[in-house]
């Protein structure tokens, strides 16, 4: 016999797990971002100050 379905659950279900999927995502744009921010923020000050010698 199969059983009932329970569409409420289930849809909220992959609401949880899209929601969480999407916030991994935007955790490691943001880390990445942060990343090349920092990276670039050395070279870039190196850059200026050997423009101004």
């Amino acid at each position: 016999m199969p059983r009932k379905p329970n569409y409420q659950f289930e849809r909220l279900d992959r609401e949880r797990i899209k929601a969480q999927k999407t916030a991994e995502k935007a955790a490691l744009k943001r880390e990445q971002k942060e990343r090349e921010r920092a990276g670039d923020a050395a070279p870039q000050d190196d850059a200026a100050d050997h423009d101004d010698a």
